[in-house]
């Protein structure tokens, strides 16, 4: 296996561990930053940042499953690969992120923004 074929293999495992974070990371920033937006324009743009990013999460997390759906059988007998593990861990990691993002834009359903 070339080295291309090797860090795409990699990266398409551990899409979910990528994803998970930075878009946890960015929803968390710009809801900071367009929480006064969202009071003055009254248009609720949490939550649809939050929706946005979701979708990225989920992106991310199926990718990683879909790698890890792709092992064969036989692998699991010895115990499985290193691949394998970064792939379950990238599900897992995506489901927690989405889990927070998710929370984060029932938030701003919730609250307005003008709340002091």
């Amino acid at each position: 296996m070339s080295g291309a074929a090797r860090a795409r293999k990699t990266l398409s495992a551990a899409a979910g561990l990528f994803a998970g974070p930075a878009a946890w990371f960015v929803n968390t920033e710009l809801n900071y930053a367009l929480a006064a937006r969202a009071c003055a324009g009254g248009f609720p743009t949490i939550p649809l940042v939050s929706a946005i990013l979701l979708a990225v999460v989920l992106a991310g997390g199926t990718v990683s499953w879909r790698f890890w759906r792709r092992i064969p059988q036989d692998r699991d007998a010895e115990g499985g690969t290193p691949d394998h593990l970064l792939a379950a861990s990238g599900v897992l990691a995506s489901l927690l992120f989405g889990c927070v993002i998710l929370l984060q834009g029932v938030a701003g359903l919730v609250f307005t923004g003008c709340e002091r």
